[in-house]
């Protein structure tokens, strides 16, 4: 289930302000973008009034190695460091990889992941997996040296919306003035975001409000498609090409002509399948499975997948070449828990969709509001939208799962070692964290109540950006 059976057809402005002055207990204060707080948008019938966004910016500058003097910066965006094109700063150190590390402005510093380089991230001494390191860091990549520092705060002004969302916020208002202006141009691309997070009603979007938007909307689902029959759906056949081929069929990209090819869970495109992909979108020209003759071809292509794709480049499993082709823009769909004060407004509408007219309280009360508000919800808001039909047909509000709500929920379905390391990163942080406040930020008391060196603590609370 996409985010297109949450459509919000209504006359009055719902914003989910309107839905928290309704549910007392929690009353929550509208974070900024900045802090976290990334709200999806109320399609509404009347005009928004332009307002102002804060927005953070980051500034990345190489003070050691071959490009020294380099530097890049963003507005509350992540910055890519390595030596691909695709990247916001693009290093020519040899010993760096196509995307070596993400850094990514937070309001307690700067988030340093490493996206699997070969050489590392390291912090003196200390390798960085994923940590936040306070303004004005240091880092090593390869035979570099990078300074990273929060830039501080400014302003946009803005009244796009992405019809379909529900909630409204500052967040939610930036992710459509993103989208607004790529649905402008005729530039691929990628959308980022687990599942359930929206992604298909973005590419739509973005399609819809193109001047391509008098043009067909071709979606390829590649995370339910066996792997050889991707081929057949992108490209299409002659009849008799295959076994079962028993008429001639269009491929995607021929019935996209003109218009957006969305290529869903584009991380799960077959290896053999990539290069015949790249080769289509290079020449503009695709061929049926069988066929010999070349079709020409005019579709803007829209792609989205839950993988870090940076990452299968750097070890092989996507090709470099065709992810600079899609990833010219990079548009980043936030999960339902870094916005969960859109859970009041998205329970409403959910009701209301399903036919219910009576108060939202009879059906999911303020206790169970509550804590649905605190839940991280793995499955986003399609995990939402079953918890709320499944309070309204037995008029109690299910059992959450435990293991599925758990803290680190969202990791169970990446690679094993990258959900261990992203794992024990967030677990050492918090341990230091309630650590310190235990022992009233004395170190050495607190390496005593650990149990472990007083050096090894100094070590890890430079590696968290701690300290």
């Amino acid at each position: 289930m996409s985010f297109r059976h949450h459509v919000v057809r209504t006359t009055h402005h719902a914003t989910s302000g309107a839905a928290a002055s309704r549910f007392s207990p929690r009353r929550r204060t509208p974070r900024s973008p900045a802090a976290g707080c990334n709200v999806a948008v109320v399609q509404t019938t009347l005009p928004r009034a332009t307002i102002s966004i804060p927005l953070r910016t980051l500034r990345v500058r190489v003070v050691a190695g071959p490009d020294a003097g380099a530097e890049a910066v963003s507005d509350d965006e992540p910055i890519t460091v390595g030596s691909a094109d695709a990247c916001a700063l693009r290093l020519s150190d040899r010993t760096v990889s196509r995307f070596h590390v993400e850094l990514a402005p937070t309001a307690g510093g700067v988030r340093v992941r490493d996206l699997g380089s070969t050489n590392g991230v390291r912090s003196g001494a200390v390798r960085i997996l994923d940590a936040v390191v306070p303004s004005g860091a240091r880092i090593a990549v390869g035979a570099s040296e990078l300074s990273v520092e929060d830039a501080g705060l400014r302003s946009i002004e803005t009244r796009a919306t992405i019809p379909g969302l529900v909630g409204d916020s500052p967040a939610a208002r930036v992710l459509a003035w993103r989208a607004e202006r790529a649905a402008q141009s005729d530039a691929p691309v990628l959308i980022l975001g687990e599942s359930g997070t929206g992604k298909e009603l973005v590419a739509r979007a973005l399609h819809a409000r193109s001047p391509r938007a008098s043009g067909p909307f071709v979606v390829v689902d590649g995370g339910s498609l066996a792997p050889t029959l991707v081929a057949s759906e992108l490209f299409g056949h002659e009849k008799g090409a295959f076994t079962g081929a028993r008429e001639r069929r269009e491929g995607a990209l021929e019935r996209a002509h003109g218009g957006t090819l969305f290529l869903d869970e584009i991380g799960e495109l077959p290896a053999a399948v990539q290069p015949l992909l790249l080769g289509a979108l290079a020449r503009g020209v695709t061929r049926r499975v069988g066929g010999e003759r070349e079709l020409p071809i005019d579709v803007r292509v829209v792609s989205a997948t839950h993988r870090d794709l940076r990452a299968a480049v750097n070890s092989g499993a996507f090709r470099a070449d065709l992810y600079h082709r899609i990833a010219v823009v990079r548009v980043s769909v936030p999960a339902l828990r870094a916005r969960a004060d859109d859970v009041p407004a998205l329970v409403e509408h959910f009701l209301r969709a399903a036919g219910w007219t009576g108060p939202r309280e009879t059906i999911v009360d303020d206790d169970v509001l509550a804590r649905w508000c605190d839940h991280p919800w793995p499955g986003n808001v399609r995990e939402l939208r079953n918890a709320t039909l499944a309070a309204l047909a037995m008029r109690e509000a299910p059992e959450l799962d435990p293991v599925a709500g758990g803290p680190f929920a969202e990791l169970l379905g990446r690679p094993f070692r990258d959900a261990r390391d992203d794992a024990m990163a967030r677990f050492e942080r918090r341990y230091l964290e309630s650590l310190l406040e235990r022992t009233r930020q004395n170190v050495a008391e607190a390496a005593r109540h650990a149990g472990i060196d007083r050096t090894h603590l100094h070590e890890l609370l430079k590696r968290h950006g701690i300290r």
